[in-house]
């Protein structure tokens, strides 16, 4: 997963600097190399966005479901692989960039040699503790 480009994060008070992150040949599978799941995340400090190198095996599936908040473009590295849409499966292979958007229903299923796929979207806001009337506040009418 070594990039070429391996400077360490700037303090704060620097702007910050384009870099390389991983290098995909280096991820993408070799021979008989059956992992699976997330193989790189994008993980830097104070992004915007979240991003995963994803490999899914031979006939392996992403169920159907469908994402009500975020828009994601998916690009093909690797292999090949069926989307799932409302109207019927699509055939993806190396190469294709593909917008999945918010609101739409899609599952995947990988081909014969299975697929290796990047996905980017904007990030999910954090998590955070709220008092417990926070939830009344949201609602019509509330304090």
């Amino acid at each position: 997963m070594a990039a070429e480009d391996s400077d360490s994060p700037l303090s704060a008070a620097e702007p910050p600097l384009p870099r390389a992150l991983c290098d995909i040949a280096e991820l993408l599978p070799s021979g008989g190399d059956t992992s699976a799941g997330a193989l790189w995340k994008l993980a830097e400090p104070g992004r915007q966005l979240d991003a995963n190198v994803v490999r899914v095996p031979a006939a392996g599936r992403i169920e159907t479901h469908t994402e009500p908040d975020l828009d994601v473009l998916l690009l093909v590295l690797d292999g090949e692989a069926a989307l799932v849409r409302t109207d019927g499966e699509r055939r993806l292979r190396a190469g294709v960039l593909t917008w999945l958007p918010h609101g739409s229903t899609r599952g995947l299923v990988a081909g014969p040699d299975g697929v290796t796929y990047l996905t980017v979207h904007r990030r999910r806001p954090g998590m955070r503790i709220q008092p417990p009337d926070a939830a009344d506040r949201l609602r019509p009418g509330g304090a």
